[in-house]
């Protein structure tokens, strides 16, 4: 091997670059399965974060199905999801520009079902003539949106023509129709509860009559209802403490499948979230974490057996059924997100696409460490640790250490390959992607540890684990950078304002001021903070107490802020108060705004410009010169 050159650290010549990032990779998305056709969403930065649908026929061909004039995109509870289904070849979808469904049989020019207007839709499932969805209707005069669960007709004379099977609630999520097209199954779940919280699971006959609640609750939360082919109901509770599998049976009973201390159910943040599906011998195809470890297995529902089923990949997401075989959304630590079928058994795999077209060559892939270590109060915090690798450089003495603050907050970080985490490994960062107490994938009581501590124990985590770091002598702890997006910037904001750890840090749409957040975000989230924080207004002291805004003076070192311009979750006045009170301050701060951009960066030319202006950005602060070449960031006060 090539001797290699000494380098400082942030400095290295990386074979990944911004470019690739964004116009060599495609976001991988929802799968549809029609007969023996594939069809899966797939987002697109080089043209804009447009969405478009793809599919794999029998035979193997693969082809768009939309004309570049098409995006489709949910913005049902702003995250959307479930933006598309498929029956007999005729595809129904939601166009992002209007929020209208639209259906499209092949070949032909599509055409809008349902009139312009203030609804928006998602979640779509076929049954016979007619589309189910969940409707939010924005109309004016409404203290908040209204969400209901319709059936939409799709042809004759009354095609477009809405009506309402079930209201009444805040949310509702799953719409599913039995094999013999007599029964519906949906959820549905109210203020102040997520759907992680609290839900419940209603069953009716086809037309939404005769509904009653089988399952779930306040305090327990039921995820992916489903049919087998047998007609059986199945479903995910958490009220054994785990996210496990059920079935319910005749005469109202439940049966626990198979009792594991592991989650078969993740948090809704979107829609048609997929982690198990029905093969038609009877068999479930089930992932699960287990410690924050992802498996996927196949459930024998009458033994309560799972068998791990040996594959490379370490992430598995909407898995769907074809059949005997099952098909899947994967990663490993070293390959990147890829569509897979799994054939009968899981003998053979097939790679249907690859969202990158580039390899990265394994010598400059940092592998994840699944670390735990010691926090606040004698618990144990999780993470997954990144040490720096590039096969032609190498640095002197502990490198500088970038932690990692998911998003949601409830949500899991993965160790499963991330070209943006390579990217700043492959230059010379150590990256520590903490998943926080409040994190899924270790049980409903880690998840709920950040109830009424959002601003304290995740921060505690990040400090804990970055220091950790420092202890062991594998980080240098004068460089310790922080950074994270939406929820994640609101850690990052609290660590850098309320702990004197870092030396630096970067937020990504994050939240500054919880009291603007409390009176200013969209109704999915608008009671989120009462469980986080506590209720609103009765709690507006301690919103304030938690709020960087309010605490500026504590924050002395640099920051970075990235703000969409549009983004209806976070809005850009919550990243311009701060960047106005650091700069009367004298703190160097930079601000980069993403006109046309939302709660996340889709656009090819905003993402690089985000990735290279945070590399810029702590060049400057730490004194290295990046190897590649980018356009400069005004940073003030520097």
């Amino acid at each position: 091997m090539t001797e290699k050159t000494i380098a400082p650290y942030g400095a290295w010549a990386s074979p990944i670059t911004a470019d690739q990032i964004v116009q060599g990779s495609v976001g991988l998305g929802q799968i549809v399965v029609d007969d023996r056709d594939l069809y899966w969403s797939e987002s697109r930065p080089s043209e804009k974060g447009r969405v478009t649908l793809m599919r794999r026929d029998a035979a193997g061909e693969v082809a768009e199905v939309l004309t570049p004039d098409f995006s489709m995109r949910s913005r049902v509870h702003e995250y959307g999801g479930g933006a598309y289904t498929v029956s007999n070849g005729v595809v129904y979808f939601v166009r992002d520009r209007d929020q209208r469904v639209w259906r499209m049989v092949s070949g032909n020019t599509p055409e809008a079902l349902t009139s312009e207007g203030t609804s928006r839709y998602a979640d779509l499932v076929v049954d016979g003539d007619r589309v189910i969805a969940v409707r939010e209707d924005h109309r004016a005069g409404l203290s908040e949106p209204e969400n209901d669960l319709v059936a939409i007709a799709g042809s004759g004379a009354s095609k477009g023509s809405i009506s309402v099977l079930a209201s009444g609630d805040d949310f509702y999520a799953s719409p599913c129709v039995s094999p013999d097209g007599t029964q519906l199954a949906w959820l549905s779940w109210s203020h102040p509860n997520m759907p992680w919280d609290g839900t419940k699971l209603w069953l009716s006959d086809s037309k939404g009559e005769g509904a009653r609640v089988v399952a779930g609750g306040a305090d327990e939360s039921i995820f992916q209802p489903s049919w087998a082919p047998d007609g059986t109901l199945y479903f995910v509770s958490d009220k054994s403490g785990w996210w496990n599998l059920y079935a319910y049976g005749s005469e109202d009973s439940v049966r626990d499948i198979c009792p594991m201390e592991a989650d078969f159910g993740r948090p809704q943040w979107a829609f048609g979230i997929s982690a198990y599906a029905h093969l038609d011998s009877g068999g479930i195809v089930a992932t699960f974490s287990q410690n924050g470890a992802r498996s996927m297995g196949l459930v024998d529902p009458a033994r309560g057996e799972v068998q791990i089923l040996s594959t490379p990949y370490c992430e598995f997401d909407g898995v769907t059924a074809m059949g005997e075989d099952v098909v899947f959304l994967s990663a490993s630590q070293t390959d990147a997100a890829r569509l897979v079928l799994l054939k009968e058994g899981g003998v053979e795999s097939v790679v249907v696409r690859l969202s990158l077209d580039f390899v990265v060559d394994p010598h400059d892939i940092s592998c994840a460490e699944a670390i735990e270590f010691p926090t606040e109060g004698g618990v144990t915090a999780h993470g997954f640790y990144y040490a720096p690798a590039n096969c032609r450089f190498v640095g002197e003495g502990p490198p500088p250490l970038i932690v990692k603050s998911h998003g949601g907050p409830t949500g899991q970080s993965s160790e499963s390959f991330s070209l943006k985490i390579q990217y700043w490994t492959s230059r010379g960062f150590a990256v520590l992607d903490v998943n926080y107490r409040g994190s899924t994938g270790y049980g409903r009581a880690y998840r709920r540890m950040l109830d009424g501590a959002w601003g304290v124990v995740d921060v505690d985590d990040c400090v804990h684990g970055a220091r950790w770091l420092v202890d062991q002598g594998h980080v240098d702890g004068e460089r310790l950078i922080i950074t994270g997006g939406s929820a994640g910037g609101y850690t990052t904001l609290s660590a850098l304002t309320f702990r004197n750890t870092f030396k630096a840090g970067a937020s990504h749409y994050g939240i500054g001021d919880l009291t603007a957040l409390a009176k200013d975000t969209h109704k999915f989230e608008g009671r989120y903070l009462d469980r986080l924080v506590g209720p609103w207004p009765d709690s507006e002291a301690l919103y304030r107490a938690r709020s960087p805004i309010e605490h500026a003076d504590g924050l002395d070192c640099p920051v970075i802020f990235f703000q969409g311009l549009d983004d209806k979750v976070v809005p850009p006045n919550q990243a311009e108060e701060m960047v106005a009170v650091l700069r009367d301050k004298g703190i160097p701060v930079a601000y980069v705004p993403f006109a046309g951009e939302g709660h996340g960066f889709r656009q090819a030319a905003n993402i690089k410009r985000a990735l290279e202006a945070e590399l810029y950005f702590y060049g400057r602060v730490f004194g290295f010169t990046p190897a590649d070449k980018m356009a400069a960031v005004e940073i003030s006060n520097l």
